[in-house]
């Protein structure tokens, strides 16, 4: 695009960029009246002014040269004096060796381009008051002083146009902002909610604004409700089939139990292989139906599961814990289920594991890190998606599953409005999952 850079000096923010849109045009406005107005309008009043004035002082230069001496000189400057209201003086002492004018003058410069172009042997003219104009003009008896008033060359506080227009520029815009933000309000609201849905949270909303916006509000509820309708109806789907099934199959395992341990041996182990798979049906079928928000510390969590790991003699150690420990809230149930999962997954294809946690300002990462032969990068996708197995990759032998463990622990990451991770472990060799949670 011809104007994507512009994008990376964008404002990010909405308030930002709204503001961005009511300044930028009357920035430009009030630039476009000054040049236009001021440059030209004061310019060319200011030119007529100092023309008319610039008439009397050569008749005061002229009369002056007419003079036989500089005594004649002064007596007929001097009757002139207070009928053109110039004051005079003749010969100067005090002529300034160049021009003087502030630089905050807007028409100082015509004036002197005026006067110059206007009268012949101008030795200097000063600007330095802003209520006088003063002369020095060289004569056959002298340097000549006029001075008079500054009304008579140029157009009376010019600045206060500026001053008006940059006043009522700054009021408009901030009317107009008051009015706008009230307008983007429920957007930032929309935007809230959202944004809480996608951390586990139902934030009360209620659609206002603009037409528009209110349409995009109610589609934003529509579409939160039927997600919650799905999701409920899969939770009741599974845990009403898993615990349907559990029935029969407690039966079965009891009539098995009862005849000859060397017959049934093969059909025992299938009932608890179809009770495993059960289990983890419920698990998954519970892991976005999880707990309520609580406020817990990531560091407590952690060293919980390390401490139950222990106590079941589990090759699990600590690999870190970072960041502050502050309480965050977070859903412990669901978390806990998932750093379970994640340190059994571990065992299950390695010889040993780690877990740690490190906290920041803007997200909390969980890790857990093996020893065993990892997953390959194309297929770590794959393997977060329920209901897959990777053969190849990992090894089948230590242990039967239903492939929903890591499908389970990011459910519970996107319930936190986070992700699941997969990568390789610098430190053990095997596979580094990280379970990422935005604060």
């Amino acid at each position: 695009m011809v104007f994507g850079w512009l994008k990376n000096y964008m404002p990010r923010g909405i308030y930002a960029r709204a503001a961005l849109i009511l300044i930028l045009p009357v920035i430009l406005l009030q630039l476009l009246v000054s040049v236009v107005f001021i440059q030209r309008h004061f310019d060319g009043v200011t030119r007529l002014m100092t023309s008319a004035v610039t008439i009397e002082l050569r008749f005061l230069i002229d009369t002056a040269n007419a003079a036989p001496d500089l005594q004649a000189a002064r007596d007929a400057i001097a009757r002139l004096d207070a009928p053109l209201q110039i004051d005079t003086d003749l010969p100067a002492q005090d002529v300034l060796p160049d021009d003087i004018k502030p630089f905050f003058d807007l028409t100082g410069n015509s004036v002197i381009r005026n006067m110059r172009v206007g009268i012949t042997d101008v030795l200097a003219i000063s600007l330095k008051d802003r209520r006088r104009v003063v002369v020095w003009v060289d004569t056959r008896h002298g340097p000549l002083k006029m001075d008079f008033s500054r009304r008579r060359v140029s157009a009376s506080n010019p600045h206060q146009l500026l001053v008006i227009m940059v006043v009522m520029g700054a009021l408009m815009t901030a009317v107009a902002y008051f009015f706008l933000r009230n307008q983007l309000r429920p957007i930032k609201r929309m935007a809230a909610a959202a944004a809480d849905y996608g951390k586990g949270r139902m934030t009360r909303f209620t659609p206002t604004g603009a037409v528009e916006v209110r349409a995009a509000g109610m589609a934003f509820l529509d579409m939160r409700n039927r997600l919650e309708r799905q999701t409920q109806s899969r939770t009741l789907m599974l845990s009403g089939v898993s615990h349907d099934l559990r029935t029969p199959l407690t039966r079965l395992r009891l009539g098995l139990s009862m005849m000859d341990e060397d017959d049934v041996a093969p059909l025992i182990r299938d009932v608890d292989d179809m009770q495993r798979l059960l289990d983890g049906f419920l698990d998954f079928a519970r892991s976005d139906a999880s707990d309520s928000l609580e406020q817990v510390v990531p560091a407590e969590l952690v060293e919980t599961v390390l401490a139950d790991a222990e106590r079941m003699r589990q090759p699990v150690k600590l690999g870190g814990l970072q960041g502050p420990r502050d309480a965050i809230e977070m859903r412990p149930l669901a978390l806990r289920r998932a750093l379970d999962n994640l340190i059994n997954n571990a065992l299950r294809y390695g010889t040993r594991a780690e877990i740690g946690v490190s906290v920041t300002d803007r997200a909390v990462r969980f890790w857990v890190e093996d020893d065993g032969p990892g997953i390959p990068p194309d297929q770590r996708e794959d393997a977060i998606s329920p209901f897959v197995r990777l053969d190849p990759a990992r090894n089948q032998d230590k242990g039967s599953g239903v492939g929903l463990g890591l499908s389970i622990v990011a459910d519970v990451a996107r319930t936190h409005g986070g992700v699941l991770r997969l990568g390789e472990s610098k430190k053990l060799g095997g596979l580094m999952a990280e379970l990422v949670l935005g604060r």
